[in-house]
This record gives C-alpha cells, sequence and structure tokens, in this order.
C-alpha cells in the first residue's frame, strides 16, 4: 500500500448459505472483473459465516491491510442477517436506524403497498457515521464507512450498489493481461516459468491446466502494467513453447467448460 500507483482491495463473502452450498456466489467474479477497470488490485477474498466474532476479525484484519473492504450479504430483515451490526462494533461505533435509509425504505414501501414492519426496517440500521450507498434496485442502501464498502448479497442489488459507490472509489494502476497457451503439460514447463517471472518481476505469470482433447496442457496469463513488457515475456514464452515441441498459441486454447 506503499505504492501511491497500487490500490488493493479485499472481499469478504458474508453468508452461511454460500458455505453450505445453497447459494452459489456471483458477487466475486463481478467485483474482480469491475475493480480491475478502475485499477484496483482485488487481492484477498474470504467467505465468513454468519458468526459475529468471525465477521469482525474478517473486517479488522482487511480493512488494516487494503485500501479498500467490499463485504456483500448479511444486511437484509433477518434474525442472521448480522453484517451492520459487526462493522459498527468493529469500528466502535452505535447501530442506529439511519434517518435517510429509514426515509428511504418508508417511502418505497407505501409505493409498493406493504407495511413498513420492524424487520423491513431493519435494513435501514447503520453505523452511527455511516454514509450510504444508494439502491436503485430495491431502495434499502447500503453503506460505507471509512474504507469497507457493505452491500446486498443479491447480485442485481449488490451491482448495483457498486455503481453508486464507483464514483468515490481512487484509482490505481490498471493491470493489463496477455495469455499464451499450449499442448505442453504444467509439469514439463514448471522449471522454465519459474526462470521467466524471476526475469519479470513486475508481472504476476499465472499457470491454468487443462486436459482437452485427449492431451494435457496449459493456459498461461501475465498480468502487468506495461503492455511492452508483456509483449516481450509473451514472446520470450512463445520460445520456450516451441523448444518443448509445441507450437504457442496467441490467446490461449479456448476449453469447453466440461474439459477444464
Amino acid at each position: 500500500m506503499s505504492d501511491p500507483t497500487r490500490v488493493t482491495a479485499a472481499v469478504l463473502i458474508i453468508g452461511n448459505e454460500i458455505l453450505s452450498g445453497r447459494t452459489k456466489d456471483a458477487n466475486l467474479a463481478f467485483l474482480g472483473t469491475e475493480l480491475n477497470l478502475l485499477g484496483i488490485q482485488l487481492l484477498e477474498a474470504r467467505v465468513v459465516a454468519d458468526i459475529e466474532v468471525e465477521i469482525i476479525d474478517a473486517l479488522d484484519a482487511c480493512r488494516a491491510k487494503y485500501d479498500y473492504v467490499f463485504t456483500t450479504g448479511g444486511i437484509g430483515p433477518t434474525h442472521d442477517d448480522i453484517t451492520s451490526a459487526c462493522v459498527a462494533k468493529a469500528f466502535g461505533q452505535k447501530l442506529i436506524r439511519h434517518p435517510e435509509a429509514e426515509r428511504i425504505l418508508r417511502e418505497r414501501m407505501t409505493q409498493m403497498g406493504v407495511e413498513a414492519t420492524e424487520a423491513r426496517l431493519k435494513m435501514a440500521e447503520t453505523p452511527e457515521f455511516a454514509e450510504l450507498v444508494d439502491n436503485p434496485v430495491s431502495g434499502a442502501p447500503g453503506f460505507r464507512v471509512e474504507n469497507v464498502y457493505v452491500m446486498a448479497g443479491i447480485p442485481r442489488i449488490m451491482q448495483a450498489m457498486f455503481e453508486g459507490a464507483k464514483p468515490h472509489l481512487k484509482r490505481g494502476v490498471i493491470l493489463l493481461s496477455v495469455t499464451v497457451g499450449s499442448f505442453v503439460p504444467e509439469g514439463q514447463i514448471a522449471t522454465e516459468l519459474s526462470l521467466l517471472q524471476d526475469a519479470y518481476p513486475d508481472m504476476d505469470i499465472g499457470s491454468y491446466p487443462f486436459f482437452f482433447d485427449g492431451k494435457p496442457g496449459s493456459n498461461l496469463v501475465l498480468r502487468g502494467p506495461d503492455q511492452a513488457r508483456l509483449d516481450e515475456a509473451a514472446g520470450r514464452l512463445g520460445d520456450l513453447i516451441r523448444n518443448l515441441g509445441q507450437e504457442p498459441v496467441e490467446g490461449g486454447v479456448e476449453v469447453p467448460k466440461s474439459a477444464d
């Protein structure tokens, strides 16, 4: 975080339903993609149960380590929606019914013709000094406390909240990527790949193995801020692949999902 061009983030996915497998998370992939487009590097993601001490510990660890923390889930009307209360405790703030959040909720419920029950108004609870994050989909806002953004778990609502948060996020250097694929197995190219990574410490080189058309192979992804450096490293990678008796595939080998 000492590099002023590097902006970092973590995501906390909160909810027993994710850990039980009953709900498949779609928010991490969205946030990873969108944050990268803003030059914000997503460096950690955790899935946390609906347990107060676990949520607070994860919040405290991540907010001290990264520029931003984005939480998803746990801000609904039920008894196990405890994220707002946990954020308040993590920051040493009172949990209040936010006046503007309550106004928005009551107005939306009147429009929908539903009763403003205590359970529904629970969605207006925030830490005392939170700033609201707009929710044009269902009304119930998310919120921000310092570098922590608290958003819904439902993907469509979370995405709308993130759009509202985007203008307030500082940008860093956007990481570009180049993919080179081949039918060279990981084990065959691992040593050369490690040496290539050592030669280019300013980029990340990842290997994604596959088995397709009866043959093993790997797609190699190079990520970094400098396109010229990426192209140079990709050229050297192509030479390594040829030396191992295969041809590099620019853009990677397209592998059907069922073949991964």
